[in-house]
């Protein structure tokens, strides 16, 4: 795996490229669940792995916030319950406020008690990223958040999104196999392709001058004119 790039806060880059370029691999090696052969991982001045000198934070040291693709929640716990198990940091008299507070944020006011079968699938993905953000994390990862939805839905989602974005700052590294998602919420768009970093930029720079014809089969972009 040949890949580069940083996020700086406040900003959100999204990974793109075909099935298999790694894109999710580069989110669990930056979570601490996959261990590269060598590379180097930093998040706001500190190292979380750097292969050189034997750096290899355990995952629940990094300070990440991880949104999966199945939203991977409790089934036998309420959203409120949900979002207090990751706030086990703070002191027990706080969580329950502040579980509630980060609820508010997602737009989950008054669903605190229902199970995630008792919600949608839109509403267990806001519970999902409650959760991710119970853990003040440096960095908020997303896994393909929005492909169990549908389109209305994540029209909605999208929106909530951007107004996160302004509530929190910290990178937001999204992984997402759907290109005008990602040119629609992504500061930055990396192209990858077999793990590595094709090339980096916003997405009109990507999507109107591919850097070579590589990036352009990474993205199935139509070929040029002759």
């Amino acid at each position: 795996m040949h890949a580069e790039f940083s996020c700086a806060p406040g900003e959100l880059l999204a990974l793109v490229g075909p099935s298999g370029s790694g894109k999710s691999t580069i989110l669990r090696a930056i979570a601490g669940l996959y261990r590269p052969y060598q590379g180097r991982i930093s998040c706001n001045g500190s190292t979380w792995l750097d292969t050189v000198s034997g750096i290899d934070t355990p995952p629940h040291r990094r300070s990440v916030g991880f949104v999966f693709q199945n939203y991977a929640l409790f089934p036998h716990m309420t959203a409120l319950d949900n979002v207090k198990a990751a706030l086990a940091h703070r002191p027990a008299n706080e969580r329950i406020d502040r579980a509630r507070t980060l609820l508010r944020l997602v737009h989950l006011e008054g669903l605190e008690s229902r199970r995630p079968a008792a919600l949608s699938g839109g509403q267990q993905q806001r519970v999902a990223v409650a959760r991710a953000l119970a853990r003040d994390p440096g960095v908020l990862l997303l896994d393909e958040p929005f492909s169990a939805v549908d389109r209305r839905t994540r029209r909605g989602l999208h929106r909530e999104l951007r107004e996160l974005r302004t509530a929190v700052s910290m990178p937001i590294v999204l992984v997402t196999h759907d290109l005008d998602e990602a040119a629609d919420l992504a500061d930055l768009l990396c192209v990858l392709d077999r793990g590595e970093t094709l090339q980096i930029g916003s997405a009109g720079e990507v999507l109107a001058a591919p850097a070579s014809e590589r990036v352009r089969e990474a993205l199935d972009l139509p070929l040029e004119d002759a």
